[in-house]
């Protein structure tokens, strides 16, 4: 799975702020030898995604 593309469809409905963070953490892992398909990268589409979850039940 390619976690950056997923993360790419769901940018649109984060806040700012929380998608800079996102993008900044990616790709400075990548740019220490990380790959798109590591855990961490998964992580940041999970925190994402929970970020979506709560301003929805708001």
């Amino acid at each position: 799975m390619n976690y950056l593309s997923e993360i790419s469809k769901i940018s649109n409905q984060l806040p700012h702020d929380v998608l800079m963070d996102i993008d900044k953490r990616c790709s400075d892992w990548m740019a220490s030898g990380g790959k798109e398909s590591d855990q961490y990268i998964k992580q940041q589409l999970r925190y994402a995604k929970n970020v979506i979850a709560r301003k929805e039940r708001k």
